[in-house]
């Protein structure tokens, strides 16, 4: 008989390190100064434990190391090329595979060939890329949650749906024609790193398919989310997370993903479509902006890199400590009495900082102003996702973000129990004095994505 262990281990061994960033306080408090309180401005080495994002920030695996050296840089038609091409259709099913260098870049492309003005994109939730991205084509871009996802108190399985209701409701008002695709993101990262639902993905296209609106997925944690549908659905508990995936796949008509998530890389990504009039505008922008079609503006060895990620991310050994750490982190807070969005999300656990903050309120940013402090105090580096992200305006006209929130947003295969531990630390030390925290104004921000550029100051006392 298997035993089953009450702690789950990490699925690897350390094989090589790198130096951590230890600053004193004193020297943090100049840097956070000189960053215009934006924590994006901040160098890497002055930063401790960094959870700003997962993107990217993986440690990959020696034999993708090895993909790195068999690499083929040849311009068109490299080896690795064809490589990957496989490993993305073997997964997806989808028939046209373009690769490109990061997420945004697929978003910017897909909206290239069928965004514009006059129309609208539905989501379960944009992200801050691919929203600016529809709204830079002149689209409209709007986000159907399920009313749960808002209640972050509240644990549930699959907080990520989108409202089925909400939904028709939407595109019986706006018109099929002026809706050029519905958008899943799986998880859904914007609201908590929330999962969908199979049922609910199953849903949504057959609504898609009635309306005869393409559906796009958003996979950039689609092996995470996976394994939380074999966790928390019925009839999933004993199918591979590779066999759930192929499932999630059938129903989109298409996808784009950020490679630097889920394919276990630190650059990459694709966009997998079916239809062959959007591939042949796709190519044509991909072209334009990020190089030939067997490349993608990635090296060879970028590719060989992600097709050998897709095969290591759907590991059930890797997933089930994955998705164990991220729950440790929120158990830990939970206890130390601060306040997260229920339950833990399967890439970052996303404190309520406007439950956290109560004094602080959204036009001075309790979000930032709690990522300050978390740097200020002990070198760790978050991001906020509320009023700054997506709130609109500013002073007079401000309308604020729907959540106050701040990800912790894990590196895969980076950091260790003891760094969670440390985390979990400071958290306790900053809530017993929180009441201290002083919101932020912004001096100076960009019109678009304002959060990455935004600069920031204390508000007085």
């Amino acid at each position: 008989m298997e035993r089953h262990w009450k702690t789950i281990i990490e699925p690897f061994k350390i094989k090589s390190v790198e130096p951590l960033g230890f600053t004193r306080e004193d020297e943090r408090e100049r840097v956070l100064k000189d960053a215009g309180y934006n924590v994006f401005n901040i160098p890497a080495d002055k930063v401790l434990v960094d959870f700003l994002t997962d993107s990217g920030t993986s440690a990959m695996s020696s034999e993708q190391w090895a993909c790195i050296m068999r690499g083929d840089e040849s311009y068109a038609g490299a080896r690795s090329f064809f490589i990957f091409e496989k490993a993305v259709r073997d997964l997806t099913g989808y028939r046209h595979i373009l690769p490109v260098h990061q997420g945004r870049a697929a978003e910017r492309i897909l909206m290239s060939v069928v965004g514009g003005p006059g129309k609208t994109v539905l989501s379960n939730s944009h992200f801050d890329t691919t929203r600016a991205n529809v709204e830079a084509s002149g689209a409209n871009a709007i986000d159907l949650p399920v009313p749960e996802a808002l209640h972050f108190d509240t644990p549930g399985p699959f907080k990520g749906d989108m409202d089925l209701k909400a939904l028709e409701a939407k595109i019986r008002e706006l018109g099929a024609k002026n809706i050029p695709m519905v958008i899943m993101t799986l998880t859904n990262n914007s609201l908590g790193g929330q999962p969908v639902s199979m049922r609910n993905l199953r849903e949504v296209a057959e609504i898609c398919k009635h309306y005869k609106i393409p559906l796009i997925l958003d996979v950039a944690r689609f092996a995470e989310n996976a394994y939380m549908i074999k966790q928390r659905e019925a009839g999933y508990s004993k199918r591979s997370p590779r066999e759930i995936a192929k499932e999630i796949f059938s129903y989109g008509d298409g996808c784009m993903m950020s490679a630097k998530k889920d394919a276990l890389v630190n650059i990459g990504g694709f966009l997998a479509l079916n239809d062959p009039e959007w591939v042949r505008g796709a190519r044509e922008v991909l072209i334009l902006g990020e190089g030939f079609p067997t490349y993608g503006g990635l090296a060879g060895r970028d590719l060989e890199a992600m097709a050998r990620g897709l095969e290591e991310v759907l590991d059930e050994d890797y997933l089930a400590y994955r998705i164990r750490s991220v729950e440790y982190l929120g158990d830990g807070l939970r206890k130390a009495g601060v306040p997260i969005v229920e339950p833990p999300g399967g890439h970052a656990v996303y404190v309520n900082a406007k439950k956290f903050l109560p004094h602080i309120p959204p036009s001075l940013f309790p979000g930032q102003a709690l990522v300050c402090e978390l740097y200020r105090i002990a070198g760790i580096r978050a991001v906020e996702i509320g009023s700054l992200m997506f709130g609109e305006g500013s002073n007079g006209n401000f309308k604020p973000a729907r959540m106050e929130l701040v990800r912790l947003a894990i590196p895969r295969r980076v950091y260790t129990q003891s760094h969670i531990d440390f985390v979990i630390e400071v958290f306790a030390e900053i809530a017993k004095r929180k009441d201290l925290i002083r919101g932020l104004r912004i001096i100076e921000s960009s019109p678009r994505l304002r959060h990455f550029t935004a600069r920031l100051v204390p508000e007085a006392a």
